[in-house]
């Protein structure tokens, strides 16, 4: 059971789902533009080490099924833990290729942090699991 309010319940909720969507707003336009193998995409990937649009699209298909996987209260945990493997790989093919480390390299450690932040704020199983802890003293 909770200490907290209701209200604040229910505000950790929706600002977890406010991130959550946005994290998942953006990956699904991602995963369009790399299963359209637009120009950019393959060019982008191109720079990376990753040719053609092959390789673009069966990307697509990877983010696609890790962000449905993400929406649906019943696999968000897995969709988190796809989402996660799939940002390190980006965060490896940047830093492999010296991108910048700010702008480039870090970009998919910030979605992660957003994807795992969303979800710990909507899920109270994941909160269970991994609470925030306040310094014991003494």
């Amino acid at each position: 059971m909770s200490d907290q309010a209701p209200g604040a319940r229910k505000a950790r909720y929706w600002i977890g789902w406010v991130l959550s969507g946005w994290l998942i707003a953006f990956l699904l336009m991602d995963a369009i533009m790399k299963l359209l193998a637009l120009p950019v995409v393959t060019q982008s990937n191109a720079a990376l080490g990753f040719q053609g649009a092959g390789m673009a699209r069966a990307l697509g298909v990877i983010l696609l099924a890790g962000v449905a996987l993400y929406a649906a209260p019943q696999t968000c945990v897995l969709g988190a833990i796809v989402l996660t493997g799939y940002l390190g790989g980006s965060v490896a093919a940047h830093l492999r290729v010296g991108d910048p480390l700010v702008s480039h390299v870090l970009f998919g450690v910030y979605l992660g942090v957003m994807l795992w932040s969303g979800l710990w704020l909507r899920d109270p199983r994941l909160r269970a699991l991994a609470p925030l802890r306040s310094r014991v003293s003494g």
